[in-house]
């Protein structure tokens, strides 16, 4: 540690220490245009000139890149200091006057008008001061090096190699980020139809994946760090106090064994940008049921206001129902939560948008749970339209200015028999539920049977709706079928139950009926192996031959009639034993 002098005040300070790391430890203004607590000190701007006090007299030095000595003096607002700070500001005014940080450093320092004229006067507010923070953080930090300058003295100039779009460049945002001026903007490609950039998730390379999220731990999307695309920042390292983060990790696969499994594999929406008549990705402010949970969500980016793409609040909203689902051409089934959350997003849009108009689409209002018929004569009194029919089409509704951004529902209705077409600011499609795409894969993978909705089937619908033909695995959620949260959470609960129950036992009892086979007769041709319907017949290698999994085992008799070299007979169904069984029938007179 070395002792330094700042202003009269004595602080200790580790050496290597620069002046300027110094005065802001003691909460000591220096102001400064090129220094970043991530580059390098530069000491380009000059604006942060100190003078230090030598033996023979004093020294104006740069604050950013001078390291503090044993014993320095160190004066921050003497007359020499602010006017050294005057003559580099005026000189930067006369090549931009307009620039809002240059002009709040002026009235800091008392300069109303600079006394200097410059050939290359750059009048942009958000002109370049060449302070080169840009140049830098993508040379040290991202390690990229996909802009540089080049010239000298004023005729300098930020520039990407050649002049050219730089393949270099990651499109991290940093140089956008660290810029004073604005001058680098970084503007996401938009287009009509996509949603408006809070809504398509994290926009940072490590987050949090929900707020629900267990454990509650960040994560780091490699196709979005820069340290993966060129091995450089690594700044969420240097500031996690606790090291957690670890660049090197990779995914691992770990085996565990158990004895029973829970499959809760939950849905997806559905996309409805598949139907074409809605205009989903094709037109503004057409949004999926979680693109608006979202924006409802009190701790969202838009704090639970309800939002146009323009930022602005809607005048009037449809809510469109059973998109994708009871419909011949996609699901036929009903997705059984379509109808409340519909009622749920009225009921919260009137709420927020007092002076909104809402009109809700439907085909037929199922609201069959505790409490829900009390729900929808809330929302009706609370003056939402209900209107009975299915929508046509979501169009523009017209190419005047007067008409733009808004659109248009068509649509039948069938209680008055009309057809009616309803100009509205924001369209909310309510999504079916549909099984998870990898349904079929863990189907194969667990040896389970799947409905004709291609959700999982369970045992039976009404008498064993949580268990499944294979003992041990069981379902709930929406992966046995669209429910409800209550819904859901009761057959989770009920599952896990008959798990604890199973255990409490300590002795598992199967089924007599089973299939067995007879490894002398067995030739390895692994016909059943690829028929059995419940997984339960392994291939041994080292022996070329087959073998029944008893407990899996449900005694169908498919691979014994199957087999064709006998060698798989039902246990206790054998030749011999069916042959001495009619021998006895015979036997009795």
């Amino acid at each position: 540690m070395i002792t330094v002098n700042i202003n009269g005040v004595e602080r200790q300070v580790p050496e290597g220490t620069t002046i300027l790391q110094a005065a802001r430890a003691l909460d000591v203004s220096i102001p400064t245009l090129c220094y970043h607590p991530w580059l390098k000190p530069f000491g380009a701007c000059r604006i942060c000139t100190v003078q230090v006090q030598r033996p023979r007299g004093y020294e104006l030095l740069t604050a950013c890149n001078t390291p503090c000595e044993e014993g320095m003096v160190i004066r921050t607002d003497t007359d020499n200091v602010r006017q050294a700070r005057r003559v580099v500001l005026e000189l930067m005014l006369a090549r931009w006057p307009n620039v809002p940080v240059l002009q709040q450093l002026a009235a800091e320092l008392g300069v109303e008008k600079p006394r200097f004229r410059s050939e290359f006067c750059d009048e942009d507010p958000e002109a370049c001061i060449l302070c080169l923070r840009c140049v830098r953080i993508c040379e040290e930090v991202v390690g990229a090096s996909a802009i540089g300058y080049e010239d000298r003295g004023i005729k300098r100039r930020v520039v990407t190699p050649f002049n050219r779009e730089s393949e270099a460049c990651v499109a991290c945002g940093a140089c956008a980020q660290v810029c004073l001026t604005h001058h680098i903007k970084f503007e996401p490609e938009d287009y009509r139809g996509k949603p408006p950039e809070f809504l398509l998730g994290p926009n940072t390379a490590i987050f949090i994946p929900t707020p629900q999220a267990v454990p509650k731990v960040p994560r780091i999307d490699p196709e979005a760090c820069i340290h993966f695309k060129t091995n450089g920042c690594q700044k969420c390292v240097e500031v996690c106090e606790a090291k957690a983060v670890n660049h090197e990790m990779t995914d691992q696969e770990i085996e565990i064994e158990v004895g029973q499994i829970l499959l809760a594999t939950g849905y997806e929406l559905f996309d409805a940008s598949v139907m074409s008549q809605y205009g989903y990705g094709r037109l503004d402010n057409v949004y999926s049921a979680l693109d608006i949970e979202r924006m409802l969500n009190a701790t969202g980016p838009t704090g639970g206001r309800v939002l146009l793409k323009n930022g602005q609040p809607p005048r009037a909203v449809a809510i469109i129902h059973c998109v994708g689902s009871r419909d011949e051409n996609y699901q036929r089934y009903c997705s059984r939560v379509c109808c409340m959350y519909a009622l749920k997003f009225a009921h919260l849009i009137k709420e927020r948008c007092p002076e909104a108009e809402v009109y809700d689409f439907y085909i037929d209002m199922r609201a069959f749970g505790k409490g829900y018929e009390e729900f929808y004569s809330r929302v009706l009194h609370e003056g939402t339209n209900v209107i009975r029919g299915k929508v046509a089409e979501v169009v523009q509704a017209g190419w005047s200015k007067q008409d733009e951004g808004t659109l248009l529902v068509r649509c039948e209705d069938t209680l008055i028999g009309r057809f009616r077409e309803i100009p509205v600011d924001m369209v909310i499609l309510c999504n079916a539920i549909v099984p998870q795409r990898d349904a079929e894969r863990v189907a194969r993978l667990f040896g389970l049977s799947r409905s004709p909705d291609g959700f999982f089937l369970e045992r039976h619908p009404k008498l064993d709706p949580v268990a499944t033909s294979t003992d041990g695995l069981f379902v709930a959620g929406c992966a046995q079928g669209p429910k409800d949260i209550p819904d859901s959470v009761a057959q989770a609960s009920a599952a896990a139950a008959r798990m604890l129950a199973t255990i409490a036992k300590g002795v598992v009892e199967i089924d007599p009926v089973r299939a067995e086979i007879n490894e002398e007769f067995c030739s390895g041709c692994r016909v059943c192996n690829a028929l059995c319907p419940y997984s339960a017949i392994e291939y041994l290698a080292d022996k070329n031959v087959s073998r029944v999994n008893s407990a899996l085992c449900k005694g169908c008799g498919t691979c014994v009639a199957a087999c064709p070299a006998g060698a798989i007979t039902g246990y206790g169904f054998n030749d011999r034993q069916i042959q001495a069984e009619l021998e006895g029938l015979l036997a009795v007179r």
